[in-house]
């Protein structure tokens, strides 16, 4: 694990350009960034969890679980993206602004799956920001409009919103470079229907104890079905980064039983 250069000195170029100057080509968390920003179509999933692999407690709360030096990260991968993507229980529990307040870049798109249509209008990200897409499965579409969102139905399954029509009716309205920022619920599914090409998970050395998971996927029997990971371990702040590439797990992933998106 090697130290990283502070983002400010390459991040307005990298932002502009989605290439790294000179003094960031060998930076493990400037490389990062690129791996996301210079793809035309790419799909980051990010989770921050603890050392027990908990992204909230049971009753949801999450603040604080990592440090602010991943929150930045996460604004600016909300700077890189098209579409910053997360899941109704996110919403329910955080009531999350997904804007980019906190670096230079502009806000993206705000999509929220929220396949039963669970969610009120009473929620931030619905009332105020930028453009906000929430997705549901065709069956529980009502309604055009969700406070100032647009509600689009697509094809679902008894999981939820399928993956991969998620992401065509993204790319249909050109949103093409994919954030997934959440839950658990909501990145284990993409994991999992193979719809992730960038996995990240910051671990923070803190121990919720009994809590929501953060990655959840099928009981497999021994240790050579699990999903064997490599890539960087990057410093942030006092929590460590892990950068993973997905291609080589190819397209074909067990099914995930993962309701609630």
């Amino acid at each position: 694990m090697t130290s990283s250069l502070e983002p400010e000195r390459y991040w307005a170029e990298l932002l502009a350009t989605r290439r790294l100057p000179a003094v960031a080509q060998d930076d493990p968390l400037a490389r990062a960034y690129l791996d996301f920003a210079a793809p035309e179509r790419v799909v980051l999933g990010h989770l921050g969890q603890s050392l027990d692999g908990r992204i909230a407690t049971v009753s949801g709360h999450s603040a604080g679980v990592t440090g602010p030096a991943n929150i930045a990260h996460l604004h600016r991968l909300r700077a890189l993206a098209d579409a910053v993507l997360v899941g109704a229980g996110t919403v329910h529990h955080d009531d999350p602004l997904l804007t980019t307040r906190l670096v230079e870049g502009p806000s993206p798109v705000r999509v929220v799956i929220d396949s039963e249509r669970r969610l009120e209008a009473r929620f931030g990200l619905f009332q105020e920001g930028p453009p906000t897409l929430v997705l549901c499965a065709e069956a529980a579409f009502d309604q055009p409009l969700l406070g100032r969102a647009e509600v689009v139905p697509v094809a679902a399954d008894a999981d939820g919103c399928r993956p991969e029509a998620v992401l065509d009716a993204l790319r249909a309205r050109g949103l093409k470079r994919i954030f997934i920022e959440g839950g658990g619920r909501t990145v284990s599914r993409f994991l999992y229907a193979g719809a992730l090409d960038i996995l990240e998970i910051c671990v923070s050395p803190v121990i919720i104890g009994a809590g929501r998971p953060a990655i959840s996927g099928p009981e497999i029997a021994s240790m050579d079905q699990a999903l064997r990971l490599d890539g960087p371990t990057i410093p942030m702040g006092g929590d460590i980064l892990f950068h993973f590439h997905l291609e080589t797990l190819g397209r074909r992933r067990p099914t995930l039983t993962c309701r609630g998106a």
